[in-house]
């Protein structure tokens, strides 16, 4: 049975404190369990979801800064360790391949697992998925970072009564569904006649930048946006001085964008109370917001379904 929502390792922004862990997110996707970010803890924190080291298929780093990053030892070890059977990708800025080879050989260990190693070496690179395509866009932070979006094909709904109409069913909905089109009593039926579009899934991951292209660009009609909100409004200048986004930003980025559920995290430890965030957001977006918390999961939403013409 498929599955698609995220689950929550770490909230918090540079320093951990005692009620949020260091970064790290996983989005399983159907058959891709994806590790976004691995902070320090993010191989403890996997114990508490029932997600394990054998179930990632996937890495994808945003940039080298040691709260997105500091986790990779551990869990590269950890691979090794369990005799992951299967290829285990890593995504990352190509600029940090450096700090990637160190954290990859940061101790001594027996190294068994099989690394498929990709930076990422251009901005809007593309990467074929089994399940869609997984995209990387530049962002404005000090040193070179990438967000990540994964997009689902479009689809098709076929229509029971449009089916009905042309006397179709059976075999022939399958036999029209891939050729495209049927000949039925002496007229060619279309699949574009009995069916709509199902719009295909999108999720999208933005971590540290201030507002920029890649920000939009990402979060474009996501269903399920993961974005960093590390300060509020009252810190906006320092926010865009080092390359981040407050609340406010981050949602009026969700409502502009057509966003359907918006995760803020990625929280600076000045802000001991939560709810600041939520209520400073609530006020750009009106769709489904998460705070996240750490060791939560959250659904990706339904497809969306075009009505009928």
């Amino acid at each position: 049975m498929s599955m698609r929502e995220l689950t929550v390792l770490g909230t918090a922004s540079q320093t951990p404190t005692r009620l949020r862990n260091h970064n790290g997110y996983v989005l399983r996707w159907d058959d891709e369990v994806i590790l976004f970010d691995p902070g320090e803890g993010s191989q403890r924190q996997l114990l508490h979801t029932g997600i394990t080291a054998t179930d990632l298929t996937r890495i994808c780093v945003t940039h080298f800064h040691g709260d997105h990053c500091l986790g990779l030892p551990g869990t590269i070890q950890r691979l090794s360790l369990d005799r992951v059977p299967h290829p285990v990708a890593v995504h990352f800025p190509a600029g940090g391949a450096e700090y990637f080879a160190r954290l990859r050989h940061a101790s001594s260990f027996h190294e068994t697992a099989e690394l498929a190693v990709e930076p990422v070496t251009a901005d809007g690179q593309r990467i074929t998925l089994g399940v869609g395509t997984l995209e990387a866009r530049r962002l404005r932070h000090p040193i070179e970072t990438y967000g990540y979006r994964l997009v689902e094909p479009d689809g098709c709904r076929m229509l029971p009564e449009r089916l009905s109409a042309y006397g179709i069913g059976g075999p022939a909905v399958g036999k029209l569904l891939r050729a495209g089109y049927l000949d039925v009593g002496g007229r060619r039926v279309t699949r574009d006649e009995v069916s709509v579009v199902r719009p295909g899934q999108r999720f999208a991951f933005v971590m540290d930048t201030g507002l920029c292209d890649g920000v939009y660009a990402l979060a474009e009609h996501a269903d399920l946006l993961v974005i960093e909100s590390t300060f509020l409004a009252s810190e906006a200048a320092l926010a865009a001085e080092v390359g981040h986004l407050t609340a406010g930003q981050a949602a009026r980025v969700a409502t502009e964008s057509g966003v359907r559920t918006l995760v803020l995290t990625h929280f600076s430890q000045r802000y001991a109370d939560p709810r600041r965030f939520h209520d400073e957001a609530r006020e750009h977006f009106t769709g489904e917001l998460v705070v996240a918390e750490d060791l939560t999961t959250v659904p990706v939403p339904p497809r969306r379904v075009a009505s009928a013409g």
